[in-house]
């Protein structure tokens, strides 16, 4: 077994290293989310804890880490009377990205089940983490499905497996850890509210502090033992007050000032819901006993609201996480001080520049700070008064085109009717499209391809029982083999990739209709996010098209791409027909199981052919009939304005074998009839449907 890197030697990260340290005193603060860039040593640090907390008794043999003073009742692997117990470290479990729903709760032996009758349980990772760390690299790719069972046994303190009537309940507490990189995507906010705390981590921009990470890591690459000899003096100092902080916690009182600070902070910032409030109440509690202190004072409850708060504030994926601190010290300062007694500080480690764990804890990097992480690599716009990217100036044009026209901020966000693909897919799990999934209602059953895991039991017997006779059998058990087991097939929902081709031309540059449009596909973005969907973003303008955003899963990033959106020149329809049809090309080959869904932002014009040469109009058309080809779905958001209208994005809708839709057509409260679903009449697409 490799040799881990130690805790107390990560270099910087104190509210990293300050949120775990807090779940290992109370783990009833609900775990820590950590967001952040990556190379940052969020794994490293999460890796490192397991080795800080105190062992555990268990009974041995139990598959399932029953305590002996305390077996679980209702443990398959029980009862354990009178057991004795035997010692052994945490357990640290990683809960893969890839992972199945049978390798996270458990799996049933179907066959035996069946024949014999009994309960035959193989356990899952949720039982390997009772009373240790489950921790899951990259939570945000998670299926959604995964992250509920996870987050409803993190909260419940138990893992209940049910199928086809054979029921299985194991306890299943531990230390919820995940780890996520923004720009790979978002968390749903109700799946964020289930984290306790969360930290915000960023590479440290101090060179000094940079050139001690990099010496720390070849020393321990190169001597992996002796590197953590070396620290092995600091590990046990906070493995003891860890010990320590757990022993005192039950006499920490949390007063009734404390609590006003508490429910006033969470009321202040309009925190849905009250789980907050007690994730606050536990996480100020565990400061105190951190700080080896019996009472809960106004800095225990500010650095709590830091840490449990910030993500809860987010409505949608474009709200930045974070909490305004001049804000907080306003509330908290209506309050008067409790006069504490005073009390020796605790004996605790170095908690100098070198990393080891600080006592107190420091204030999340928020945006605008010197650790703040960079976007995307490229410079931060500035802001308006009202805390908004400021659109750039007007850049100079070439002689001969359009001026290039500054950005404009979108208009507010609506909610938007659903546009489906067609037929019927096998996509990614999501919210958008008809497709075959692992989840969903059963619709028939089919002979299993390798591993049986959704079981169409009906089918089964109905397999089995016509050889009921000729296998022998005698009494009341279905004799049941291999060959008649039937899996159930499903049908749920996809995600789909959404890719949005904007014209950004100069017919396209006036401002209140440039607004609409942004707002359109502002609020297209959001309804991607909410049905788990891939976005891509091309524009078109000038001489020719930009692929502003590769397909991604992170929506946020198209949002910010989309306000600094310039307009002006010429419109190149056809390049930007073209591009479109490339990078699905690209993407197809990626991931062909994942279908796409173009959706056109123009007004029809054509009046550049770029590159291309010949006549825009012309080009334009043929263009969207090699979409039309391939099978893509598409639909075309007609922006044209005004008492006369050309048509043209209808004509460009009919060459795709696509709707028009207008931008008010998108709106879900407008009036009954319009478009819900993209349909099509093109007998290509149907073909490819």
């Amino acid at each position: 077994m490799s040799t881990p890197y130690p805790f107390t030697a990560v270099v910087g990260q104190t509210d990293l290293r300050l949120a775990l340290l807090l779940n290992a005193v109370s783990p009833a603060v609900g775990g820590v989310l950590v967001r952040g860039e990556k190379g940052t040593a969020k794994s490293t640090a999460v890796r490192a804890l397991s080795a800080l907390l105190p062992a555990v008794d268990v009974v041995p043999g139990c598959r399932f880490s029953c305590a002996p003073a305390a077996p679980d009742p209702a443990c398959p692997d029980g009862p354990h009377e009178d057991a004795p117990g035997t010692a052994r470290p945490a357990r640290m479990v990683e809960l893969p990205v890839g992972a199945s729903e049978d390798r996270l709760v458990g799996a049933l032996d179907i066959e035996r089940a069946l024949a014999e009758g009994v309960k035959a349980f193989e356990p899952g990772l949720l039982a390997d983490a009772h009373r240790g760390i489950l921790y899951v690299d990259e939570v945000n790719l998670l299926h959604d499905h995964l992250i509920d069972l996870l987050l409803d046994a993190a909260a419940m303190g138990a893992s209940y497996v049910e199928r086809e009537g054979v029921s299985v309940r194991h306890a299943a507490r531990f230390l919820l850890v995940g780890t996520m990189n923004p720009e790979e995507g978002e968390l749903r906010p109700q799946l964020l509210d289930r984290f306790g705390l969360t930290v915000e981590v960023a590479a440290s921009r101090e060179p000094a502090q940079r050139v001690e990470v990099v010496r720390r890591r070849l020393a321990y690459e190169d001597d992996p033992a002796g590197f953590a000899t070396r620290w092995a003096g600091d590990e046990a100092d906070v493995r003891a007050r860890v010990v320590s902080a757990r022993a005192l916690l039950p006499q920490v009182r949390l007063g009734d000032t404390a609590l006003l600070q508490i429910a006033a902070t969470c009321a202040g910032f309009e925190v849905d819901g009250m789980r907050a409030d007690i994730v606050m109440a536990r996480t100020a509690t565990a400061l105190a006993a951190w700080a080896g202190r019996t009472d809960v004072r106004k800095e225990d409850v500010r650095q709590a609201a830091l840490l449990a708060l910030p993500h809860r504030r987010r409505r949608n994926p474009f709200d930045a996480p974070g909490l305004d601190e001049e804000q907080l010290d306003r509330i908290l300062d209506g309050f008067p001080d409790e006069e504490p007694e005073p009390e020796p500080e605790p004996e605790g480690p170095d908690d100098g520049p070198e990393g080891g764990p600080d006592g107190g804890g420091g204030v999340p990097p928020q945006g605008g700070g010197p650790e703040a992480p960079e976007r995307d690599g490229t410079p931060e716009a500035p802001e308006t008064p009202e805390g908004r990217p400021q659109a750039p100036e007007p850049s100079a044009s070439p002689a001969g085109t359009a001026p290039e026209q500054a950005a404009v901020q979108a208009a507010e966000p609506f909610r938007t009717k659903m546009l489906s693909v067609p037929g019927l897919g096998e996509g990614a799990a999501g919210r958008r499209s008809r497709a075959r999934t692992a989840h969903g209602r059963t619709t028939g059953a089919q002979r299993p391809r390798g591993q049986l895991t959704k079981l169409h039991l009906a089918a089964t017997v109905h397999a089995a029982a016509p050889h009921q006779k000729a296998r022998g059998r005698s009494g009341r058990g279905l004799v049941v083999r291999k060959d008649d087991l039937r899996q159930a097939t499903r049908e749920g929902r996809e995600g789909n990739l959404v890719l949005f081709l904007v014209d950004a031309s100069g017919s396209m540059a006036a401002r209140q209709r440039m607004s609409a449009v942004k707002g359109a596909v502002l609020s297209l973005l959001l309804d991607a996010y909410q049905r788990r969907d891939k976005v891509g973003l091309i524009t078109f303008r000038g001489a020719g098209a930009e692929l502003a955003l590769p397909p991604t899963s992170s929506v946020d990033t198209a949002a910010a791409r989309l306000e600094l959106l310039p307009t002006g020149g010429r419109t190149p329809l056809a390049s930007g027909l073209l591009k479109a049809r490339e990078v699905l090309r690209l993407e197809r080959l990626r991931d062909p199981s994942r279908r796409p869904l173009l959706v056109v932002v123009t007004d029809g014009r054509a009046t550049s052919a770029g590159d291309l040469g010949g006549d825009p109009r012309e080009l334009s058309g043929r263009g969207a009939r090699l979409l039309a080809a391939d099978g893509v779905t598409s639909v075309v958001v007609d922006c044209e304005s005004g008492p006369v209208r050309l048509g043209l994005a209808g004509a460009l809708a009919g060459d795709l074998g696509a709707p028009v839709v207008t931008l008010d057509g998108l709106r879900a409260d407008s009036l009954a009839g319009l478009v819900n679903h993209v349909r099509t009449s093109s007998p290509t697409l149907r073909r490819a449907a």
